[in-house]
């Protein structure tokens, strides 16, 4: 069985997927749909399930506890660090977790810091969407 066999809600549960630790291609399984299917219902499709998989992010940094860190020694400075971008940048980082590697450990860390979570969904939301915009764009252009 392939994620394409499943239609939108295998778009939605590979898109929930790939926003979370395990590597996993949504961009690619987004583009082959868009040759047979609604382009505006793979867009809110693929949109739905990585924002998901974002707020999924952002409530797994939310239960952490700091303690944690240090019982598996990440060095207190590394922790300070990431606390000053988080209370630097806010929410604005939440933009950003749509990027590979790096925007799964934005949303967790938005969470584990507290970023406001409304302005952190919304900025989760907004980047996923833009993303998934943008390839349809460009398949389209290609066409």
């Amino acid at each position: 069985m392939h994620w394409i066999d499943w239609g939108y809600i295998g778009l939605i549960v590979a898109s929930f997927i790939a926003a979370t630790v395990i590597p996993l291609s949504s961009e690619a399984l987004f583009l082959a749909m868009l040759a047979n299917f609604n382009p505006w219902m793979c867009l809110c499709s693929a949109t739905l399930g990585n924002t998901l998989g974002g707020w999924f992010n952002y409530g797994i940094g939310y239960m952490g506890n700091p303690d944690w860190l240090k019982r598996i020694r990440v060095k207190p400075e590394h922790i300070m660090r990431w606390k000053s971008r988080v209370q630097r940048y806010g929410v604005w980082l939440a933009l950003f977790s749509w990027l590979p590697f790096v925007g799964d450990v934005m949303a967790v860390s938005l969470g584990f810091f507290r970023a406001d979570w409304k302005g952190s969904f919304f900025f989760i939301l907004l980047g996923k969407f833009l993303r998934y915009l943008v390839l349809l764009c460009f398949y389209q252009y290609v066409q």
